[in-house]
């Protein structure tokens, strides 16, 4: 490979510079969320578990919903691979916290090391993978030169790159090419993207399917299940999954003017952050609704209108509670949210215009029927009422989604036979 383009370098000196001071900033946050001294440590490449035996496959995500896409896929690997165990890493807390209770056997989760010299050294010392692969956008040029640098063989799985990025890449081709070329294979979430890299000489980008549609069905405690549909009982019941700051206020304008029509209707809230609850929570109650709180073990009463589900690890549970799901980061221009995992559960999906993580999978879902996009407070309330008072339109729209995210799970074995061929596992 090429020696390191002029940026590269001058990153390189700059990151290693700043380590100190990017570590103090990401321990605070990390303390602030829960995680403890130790495990912050992680962040400087100190590891807080030992190295199983034998091979090691590492996969690299940025946060939750990368972490969270690969978990099906490392299952598959290790049916494959019986004498493999697996390392995840992750940058956020929530994406640990999350991952914790989902991690797949012959697997752990440390917190990525930072991408500056002495981290990455102790970590690959520590680790020594024989083989990385790095998810969505996860390139850090320090830990792509390194790992490749000690002979481990690195794929990048579920690459997207929007035009706009695109075109900022072709300004800096040769850049491009030296921070791409560290995979032996680039598998594409879609054709847009592959041709992207390919006007970059990348040939090995290959375009495929969204891993986040092969993720399966999220988790969920059917005894919580349960019990929670004998309280709600027949009350008409909606989800907004995964807001952000912008989108509670839509939600709550919509639950507001839905209660006109269905004066019982209750609305589970899950904020994509939950350390912005007590923020929400001021924002129901100022909207003149009745809150109750899933943190703070609130019970769902009949006076109850929303009800805030400020825990890590349910969305599962709400997916399958809800006969209908609008998935939130679509709403502002965040990009929209994965909606396989409400697709499997069952559950109709009413989204936002701002699709553009999920471009080519959110008109395929509206076409097949198992979704629909309604552009601000007033056309998602006209919307729930429809539905809510057509239970034959609601079921259909909801068998439409159970088979929209069948479809998509025929391809996993076939991709993790090609990632073992090109990371030499086999």
């Amino acid at each position: 490979m090429q020696g390191a383009p002029l940026p590269v370098w001058l990153y390189r000196v700059t990151a290693n510079l700043v380590a100190p001071l990017a570590y103090r900033r990401v321990a605070a946050k990390l303390a602030a969320q829960g995680i403890s001294p130790a495990r912050q440590k992680e962040r400087r490449g100190r590891a807080t578990a030992a190295r199983p035996k034998g091979r090691l496959v590492w996969f690299h995500a940025a946060s939750v919903g990368e972490s969270l896409s690969v978990l099906r896929l490392i299952e598959h690997l290790a049916h494959a691979l019986p004498d493999t165990s697996f390392l995840l890493t992750s940058g956020t807390a929530t994406s640990a916290q999350v991952v914790a209770k989902r991690l797949p056997p012959r697997t752990q989760h440390q917190f990525a090391p930072l991408d500056a010299a002495r981290p990455l050294r102790r970590f690959l010392r520590n680790w020594h993978p024989d083989a990385a692969i790095f998810v969505e956008s996860e390139l850090w040029p320090q830990m792509l030169s390194r790992t490749h640098d000690a002979g481990i063989p690195i794929a990048l799985i579920n690459a997207r790159i929007s035009d706009g990025s695109a075109r900022n890449w072709k300004r800096f081709p040769r850049t491009a090419r030296y921070l791409m070329n560290h995979f032996r294979l680039i598998h594409c979430q879609d054709q847009r993207t592959a041709d992207h890299l390919h006007d970059l000489g990348l040939t090995q980008a290959e375009a495929g399917q969204n891993l986040k549609s092969l993720a399966g069905p999220a988790p969920y405690d059917a005894a919580t299940l349960t019990d929670l549909q004998e309280t709600i009982a027949n009350r008409p019941l909606w989800l907004a999954s995964s807001t952000h700051p912008g989108e509670d206020e839509i939600m709550l304008a919509a639950h507001q003017s839905l209660l006109a029509r269905h004066p019982n209707a209750l609305l589970i809230l899950v904020p994509r952050h939950p350390e912005r609850a007590d923020t929400i929570a001021r924002q129901i109650t100022d909207a003149g609704l009745t809150p109750a709180r899933r943190s703070t073990g609130d019970p769902i009463a009949l006076e109850t209108q929303v009800y805030l589900a400020d825990t890590l690890g349910e969305t599962g549970l709400w997916y399958a509670l809800s006969p209908i799901t609008c998935l939130c980061g679509s709403f502002t221009p965040v990009g929209g949210h994965n909606p396989f995992e409400p697709a499997h559960a069952g559950s109709a999906i009413l989204h936002g215009p701002f699709h553009a993580n999920f471009a080519t999978i959110y008109p395929d879902l509206d076409a097949s029927g198992a979704a629909r996009e309604v552009e601000d407070a007033e056309a998602l309330a006209t919307e729930l009422a429809t539905l809510l008072s057509d239970p034959a339109a609601l079921d259909t729209m909801r068998a439409n989604a159970r088979t929209f995210a069948a479809a998509q799970t025929d391809m996993l074995d076939a991709f993790a036979e090609t990632l073992c061929k090109a990371l030499a596992l086999r």
